[in-house]
């Protein structure tokens, strides 16, 4: 979460516990060993990758929706012929 203060930003974290199943807890301990970062930093990122995506997603299904769309009129296309024509 971001709070605005005057002209600066500071970043306010937040305290989370989860429970998760050992079989995660290991995976999570080798993963961010391999990263060179903490279980809690690890899943920090993973849960902000994923609210991006998700946020991303809407924002371009939305922007997708107000897209005015062509109609199709079959009746006044072109016979196969021209349209090939029209591609050379």
């Amino acid at each position: 979460m971001l709070t605005l203060d005057s002209c600066y930003t500071v970043i306010v974290l937040r305290n989370v516990t989860v429970t998760i199943p050992e079989e995660v807890a290991t995976w999570a301990r080798k993963k961010a060993a391999e990263e060179n970062t903490s279980v809690s930093k690890l899943v920090g990122e993973m849960l902000e990758t994923q609210m991006r995506m998700s946020d991303k997603y809407w924002r371009a299904y939305r922007r997708w929706k107000r897209i005015q769309r062509l109609p199709v009129d079959a009746a006044n296309r072109l016979p196969r012929d021209e349209a090939h024509a029209r591609r050379r």
